[in-house]
C-alpha cells in the first residue's frame, strides 16, 4: 500500500510516524511545496526574534526520514485526479498513490480588500510569510497589522523586537472580545498599551495602497486615516485550505468533509488536522484548527488506514498562548458572554497581569481562563472530566499549580475571591 500525504505539519507528519510505527510495509510519501522538512510552525516568531534557529525548530534530525524509510517530495500539487489515484505536481511530476491523506492546513483569511494582492501583503504563516517579513524589513518604517487574535500578537511583537513601530486594526471593541471575556481582554489591550504599539480598536482595514511599485506603501482605516507603513500583515483569523479540492469530487463546506473515522466520501481519500471539518453521528459538523488535535487526528488516521476503525474523540478543549508578557490557558467551555444556566467566578490580581476564571453550569465546572498563571492540563482536563464542582477546583487549586513556588501565593486570595457561599 502506498500512502500519500499532502502537508508536512504536524498533522501530516503524525501520520507517517505512526504509520510507520504500526506497519513495516507501508509506502510512505510526505509531499509539501513549502519546505523540504517538517519544522515546528509555532517557532515562526522566535525564528525572527533571534531566539532560535532555523535547524532549532525541526523536531527531527535530517536522516531521521530516510532512516525511517519516509520519502519527501518537494513540490506544489496542482490537481488531485481521485478517479485514477494520481496527484499532478506543479513542475509536471505525477505520483501515483493508493491511499491519499489531506493535511493541507489553513491559509490567513482575505476579505476582498483592495490592495490585499500587493508584494508586503502577508499572512504569518508560513515559510514563505517569515521570509517575506525578513527580506522587506531592512526598509521598514512602519509595520500595520490588521486583525486581533494570537497571530496578530505575534507578528506585532515580531516587528516590534526589531524596533519597528506597529499599527494594530482591530475590529471590535477590545482585544480578541469576540473569544475572551471582558476583564481577559482588557488585560491584554493594556499590555498591547504599555508595550508602545499604536493600537486602534473598533477599526478595520478599507484598502491597501501601492507605493508605485507594486507594494504596500500605506492604508486607509474606516475611519478615514490613511497610515503610512511598508508591511501589512493579515491576521484576521485562518480557514481550512480547500484549493485543491473546490471544483473536483472531494465534498467541503467550512472544510473537507470527513467522518468521525477521517474519511472522506470519496474512497481512498482522507483528510485530518486545520483543513478538516468533522461530522458526528448526530450531524454536527465542527473544525478543530490547534496543534494538539492536529496531532492527536493523524495518530487516528494512520492507525484507521491500518484498518483500526478508530473514531476520533475530539476531548477536552485546550488551547495556549502569549500576550506579550502575559501567559494564557484556557480549558473547556468558557463563553465570552453572558449564557442561560452559566455561571463566572473571576479573580484578578490588583497588578492588572494575573487573573483566573472558572466557569459553571448547573453546579458543575465547565471550564476555565487562566491569565498569568501557568495550570497543569491534567488537573484541569480531569476536572473537567471528573464533573468536578467549583468549591472542589478551588480545594485543590494547588494541585493545578505548574509553578507552585511561584503561583502558590496567589491560591487564598483566589480562594477568598471565589469560593461560593455556603
Amino acid at each position: 500500500m502506498h500512502v500519500v500525504i499532502i502537508g508536512n505539519g504536524v498533522t501530516g507528519v503524525s501520520v507517517a510516524r505512526h504509520l510507520r510505527k504500526g506497519s513495516a510495509d507501508v509506502r510512505i510519501t510526505l509531499v509539501s511545496g513549502e519546505s523540504d522538512h517538517h519544522w515546528s510552525r509555532p517557532a515562526l516568531m522566535y525564528l525572527y526574534m533571534g531566539h532560535m534557529r532555523f535547524s532549532d525548530v525541526k523536531p527531527y534530525e535530517d536522516g531521521f526520514w530516510a532512516d525511517n524509510r519516509i520519502d519527501l517530495v518537494r513540490g506544489w500539487v496542482e490537481r488531485i485526479d481521485t478517479d485514477g489515484r494520481r496527484l499532478h505536481l506543479a513542475d509536471g511530476r505525477t505520483l501515483d498513490w493508493d491511499e491519499l491523506v489531506l493535511a493541507t492546513g489553513s491559509v490567513p483569511n482575505r476579505f476582498g480588500w483592495p490592495g490585499q494582492d500587493l508584494d508586503r501583503v502577508h499572512g504569518m504563516y508560513s515559510i514563505q510569510d517569515l521570509v517575506a517579513l525578513e527580506r522587506a524589513t531592512p526598509r521598514l518604517k512602519r509595520g500595520v497589522v490588521v486583525g486581533g487574535g494570537l497571530i496578530g500578537i505575534e507578528l506585532a511583537e515580531m516587528m516590534h523586537s526589531r524596533h519597528i513601530p506597529v499599527t494594530l486594526l482591530v475590529r471590535e471593541e477590545l482585544y480578541w472580545d469576540n473569544v475572551l471575556p471582558r476583564e481577559e481582554a482588557a488585560m491584554v489591550v493594556r499590555a498591547i498599551e504599555r508595550a508602545g504599539f499604536d493600537l486602534r480598536l473598533q477599526t478595520e482595514l478599507k484598502e491597501i495602497h501601492d507605493d508605485g511599485q507594486g507594494a504596500a506603501g500605506a492604508v486607509t482605516t474606516s475611519a478615514g486615516d490613511r497610515i503610512d507603513c511598508q508591511f501589512v500583515g493579515l491576521t484576521a483569523g485562518v480557514r481550512p485550505n480547500l484549493s485543491l479540492v473546490r471544483d473536483g469530487p472531494i465534498e467541503t463546506d467550512r472544510g473537507v468533509l470527513v467522518d468521525e473515522q477521517l474519511r472522506t466520501a470519496v474512497p481512498h481519500v482522507w483528510a485530518a488536522g486545520d483543513c478538516a471539518q468533522i461530522t458526528t453521528e448526530s450531524g454536527e459538523r465542527y473544525l478543530q484548527q490547534v496543534w494538539y488535535s492536529g496531532k492527536a487526528q493523524g495518530e487516528v488516521l494512520a492507525a484507521n488506514l491500518l484498518g483500526a476503525g478508530r473514531r476520533y474523540d475530539r476531548g477536552v478543549w485546550y488551547n495556549s498562548a502569549k500576550f506579550l508578557h502575559i501567559e494564557y490557558q484556557t480549558y473547556g467551555d468558557v463563553p465570552n458572554r453572558p449564557a442561560d444556566g452559566v455561571t463566572h467566578h473571576y479573580w484578578e490580581h490588583p497588578n492588572g497581569k494575573t487573573a483566573l476564571r472558572l466557569v459553571e453550569r448547573g453546579g458543575v465546572f465547565v471550564g476555565l481562563n487562566a491569565m498569568g498563571l501557568r495550570i497543569r492540563h491534567r488537573v484541569a482536563e480531569g476536572w473537567i472530566r471528573d464533573r468536578a464542582t467549583i468549591a472542589q477546583v478551588l480545594d485543590h487549586l494547588d494541585e493545578a499549580h505548574f509553578d507552585p513556588e511561584l503561583h502558590r501565593r496567589h491560591t487564598a486570595a483566589i480562594r477568598a475571591a471565589l469560593r461560593p457561599s455556603r
